[in-house]
């Protein structure tokens, strides 16, 4: 006796039957899944974070100054702000379907393109559209994966998602620890983008057009549920203090590692344990806010990366620096997962308008502290040591800010 309902197809004799729809669906939700990850490993990963490890290559070997290297930096962030304004400011799901799919394609050009020059300008002006892929990857995916979810009657977390970024961070760092020994940093360079393309055809194709109707696939709403402006306004000025805590540390950590007293060369291996300890780590962040709730996480997390940030400025010994590459990596993930969870809990219908807000403040930081570091480094003999106490002292400030914000959201 069959226990689940069956349709047989008669044909030539023999009984075919369907698949079980649970199973279809099940199957489905990978395959997103799947996409949303490859398309941050490509536009995050390998546009983005592929830029780190090869930091120190390109100033030994393109001539790239200290501070350049921050403007660079800088300018990045400042095409993801870009990025992140327009996300903002567009409300069609079919828009933002394209513009993501734009976004994968720009991050493969981009990233070749780093390699077909050594003029700063044309870095300067690829670093930009690099940028803008990187919020096409992480707002716009992150928001029509959530969209997704949400309309099939899936758990909204996004941490298996933003597990890509992860993965991206510690997939470059291994590229270029196994080969920079027998490739130049322009061969690097177009490794990245022969890699990146073999990405971007299951980002494309796994991740299905948006449905924009207002109503799930059971039947129930898809209503907004937006939070207070008082709420809005700390949580902008905590997300910005995230972004300086993260980007100093997420730019700068293997030349700041490589000029490390005994720990020369080391820097890609510490990129590399940053990526591993990200890989799970929006999980892991998804569940405790489960236990202890959104605002208590993120402070944990807050408080964790401070340790994190500021273990290479005080301490100069191998484990020091891996324990502040896992501390780091495992929390400014998390930070990120939690903090667009959170939005997109709050906007089902609209998850990129809020994200994008978010991301502005985020990005503002990224722009200018990396800048910053920069230059405080090449005036400092080339030590970073400024930046991580910045760095630091305003994740202590969002720290605080975030009890504000409790205040607000009981």
């Amino acid at each position: 006796m069959h226990t689940r309902p069956l349709v047989h197809l008669k044909m030539t004799g023999l009984s075919f039957r369907t698949p079980d729809l649970r199973i279809i669906d099940q199957i489905q939700r990978y395959k997103v899944l799947a996409a949303g990850i490859l398309s941050l490993v490509l536009t995050l990963g390998i546009a983005r974070f592929a830029y780190t490890p090869l930091l120190p290559l390109m100033q030994q070997q393109a001539g790239l100054g200290i501070s350049e290297g921050g403007w660079l930096a800088a300018i990045n962030y400042f095409g993801y702000l870009g990025g992140a304004i327009i996300a903002s400011l567009t409300s069609d799901l079919h828009i933002k379907d394209r513009m993501y799919r734009a976004g994968l394609v720009v991050a493969l050009l981009t990233t070749l393109g780093m390699g077909l020059t050594d003029q700063l300008w044309l870095w300067s002006l690829l670093r930009f559209f690099a940028g803008l892929s990187s919020a096409a990857g992480l707002l716009l995916g992150s928001g029509l994966i959530l969209n997704w979810l949400i309309r099939h009657d899936h758990r909204s977390e996004l941490g298996i998602h933003f597990a890509g970024l992860g993965l991206g961070i510690a997939f470059c760092a291994l590229v270029v620890e196994l080969a920079y020994q027998h490739l130049d940093w322009r061969q690097l360079w177009y490794l990245f983008a022969v890699l990146g393309a073999l990405l971007l055809i299951p980002a494309w194709r796994w991740l299905p057009p948006p449905d924009s109707t207002n109503t799930t696939r059971s039947g129930g709403s898809m209503e907004d549920n937006p939070p207070s402006r008082q709420f809005m306004r700390i949580f902008i000025l905590v997300y910005f203090c995230a972004g300086v805590g993260y980007v100093v540390s997420a730019t700068f950590i293997v030349a700041i590692v490589d000029n490390l007293p005994g720990l020369q060369g080391k820097g890609t291996l510490t990129f590399l344990l940053i990526g591993l300890a990200a890989s799970p780590a929006c999980i892991i962040w998804d569940l405790v806010a489960r236990k202890i709730g959104d605002i208590n996480a993120l402070t944990s997390a807050f408080i964790i990366q401070i340790f994190g940030i500021l273990l290479p400025a005080i301490s100069y010994s191998p484990i020091a620096t891996f324990l502040s590459a896992i501390l780091f990596g495992g929390t400014f993930i998390g930070i990120v997962s939690l903090v667009l969870t959170m939005a997109g809990r709050y906007y089902p219908t609209r998850p990129a308008k809020m994200m994008g807000k978010m991301t502005v403040s985020y990005g503002i930081a990224q722009i200018t502290a990396p800048a910053i570091t920069g230059i405080i480094a090449e005036y400092s003999n080339g030590s970073y040591q400024a930046g991580l106490y910045i760095a630091a002292v305003m994740m202590a400030i969002g720290s605080l800010l975030m009890l504000r914000l409790k205040a607000y959201a009981s």
